[in-house]
């Protein structure tokens, strides 16, 4: 364990962890994670455009595929500007470029909406004349559970797939059934168990929590492209991850379960700074080149 870790695991769980656990609405999580997202370093010479309506496009050469990012926190906060910078390093050691879509949040706007924003900006994709074999679909958390949720879609329909999906820590299960939630809630360093039935409830308002598009542990993935799960084994949301990972292998899925240890929800974030971040990234990215590589062969 690095210093950089023993440091942040530290401050996560005496103040961010608190914080969150007495944070009063959404409104000042999301001013929160707005404001911190400036400490997040962005990697030399990276820059952004527009994509669509709030989203944001890295200026980059696309040639070697697109990674299109949705962007976590849990359904009620978080921006493509809050995750910009992770997806910005992730993005350049795959030799990508990328696109972060913005979608509505929760309470104001509950599901499903931001699953038909995510599914908007896949369409919006292949109307500019992205081939599908092309992107990569990745996410985070929430923008995890978004991805598969959205992979599900896309089976179900026969549509063009991705050519393989990404995930840091997907959040795939608002059934709340994960033993993890639980047993590993005293070992979580960041996110505090209490208030995920109040953010499901601001997220879901009265939706079916089994519906693939808000848990996709229950999806049907058969056929699915090759598929790499990165989670900690001292997060709440491994249950998601290693059910996820499961489900995908019972269904016949190419999938990989990364997973490391003593880490924070979403540690990737930290790149730049963190150095079980820039590893985790470079693990991602070589995963990626490995299944394009495949791809054309």
């Amino acid at each position: 364990m690095s210093w950089q870790l023993s440091t942040l695991n530290l401050y996560l769980r005496t103040a961010e962890k608190a914080l969150l656990a007495r944070m009063p609405n959404p409104v000042s999580a999301r001013e929160r994670l707005e404001n911190q997202a400036t400490l997040f370093p962005m990697p030399a010479g990276a820059k952004f455009g527009k994509f669509g309506a709030g989203g944001l496009r890295l200026e980059a050469d696309a040639r070697g595929g697109l990674l299109l990012w949705i962007h976590g926190g849990a359904y009620i906060m978080g921006s493509p500007r809050t995750h910009s910078a992770m997806v910005a390093a992730l993005a350049r050691r795959a030799g990508l470029g990328a696109v972060l879509p913005a979608y509505r949040l929760a309470p104001e706007h509950p599901f499903p909406a931001a699953f038909e924003d995510c599914r908007a900006a896949w369409d919006a994709l292949i109307a500019e004349g992205v081939a599908p074999s092309r992107i990569v679909l990745g996410g985070d958390s929430a923008g995890g559970g978004l991805v598969f949720a959205l992979l599900h879609e896309l089976l179900a329909e026969g549509r063009p797939l991705p050519a393989c999906v990404v995930s840091f820590s997907p959040w795939a299960d608002l059934t709340l059934s994960g033993d993890t939630l639980f047993s590993l809630s005293s070992r979580d360093v960041l996110l505090p168990i209490e208030r995920l039935p109040e953010i499901r409830t601001m997220y879901l308002q009265g939706a079916e929590p089994r519906d693939p598009r808000a848990s996709p542990l229950f999806g049907d993935f058969e056929g699915a492209p090759p598929v790499f799960i990165q989670a900690s084994r001292t997060e709440i949301l491994l249950d998601d991850a290693r059910r996820l990972a499961r489900r995908m292998t019972d269904q016949d899925v190419d999938a990989t379960l990364d997973l490391a240890d003593g880490l924070p929800h979403v540690w990737q974030i930290y790149q730049g700074w963190l150095p079980e971040a820039d590893e985790a990234l470079d693990h991602a990215a070589t995963w990626i080149r490995s299944r394009l590589a495949a791809g054309k062969a």
